[in-house]
């Protein structure tokens, strides 16, 4: 069974930092682009963040550019991350890893989804 898996979230201060990991089992993300997407309550699924198959192509949502950085992490392709600094409350959500075919923002392209990970922005 294919599965993402994500790790790393929690209670961060304002300012601080977090690196969220998106790990796959049962297979590699050699032909995926990895989407990040967050939720927050009360508001619409929304996308943060993509890395294409190669990583040679990243995109991020407005409100999180110059802080947030995505990238494939190991040889072995199985684990992405997105390291996010300059946390904001804002920020605070339950985030999700998506794989798909392409790098996108809509959820309906994604194929395989990870529970998600809550992440908090609180003092």
């Amino acid at each position: 069974q294919l599965q993402l898996v994500e790790s790393g979230g929690g209670l961060v201060q304002p300012g601080g930092s977090l690196r969220l990991s998106c790990a796959a089992a049962g297979f590699t993300l050699d032909y995926y682009a990895i989407t990040w997407f967050r939720q927050a309550p009360g508001k619409e699924r929304e996308g943060v963040s993509c890395v294409d198959k190669s990583g040679g192509m990243t995109n991020y949502a407005d409100s999180v550019k110059g802080r947030f950085t995505i990238s494939r992490d190991n040889a072995e392709n199985t684990t992405v991350s997105l390291q996010m600094n300059s946390l904001k409350p804002e920020d605070t959500a339950v985030y999700y890893c998506a794989a798909g075919k392409v790098c996108t923002f809509l959820s309906s392209d994604s194929i395989h989804w990870g529970q998600g990970i809550q992440v908090t922005v609180s003092s």
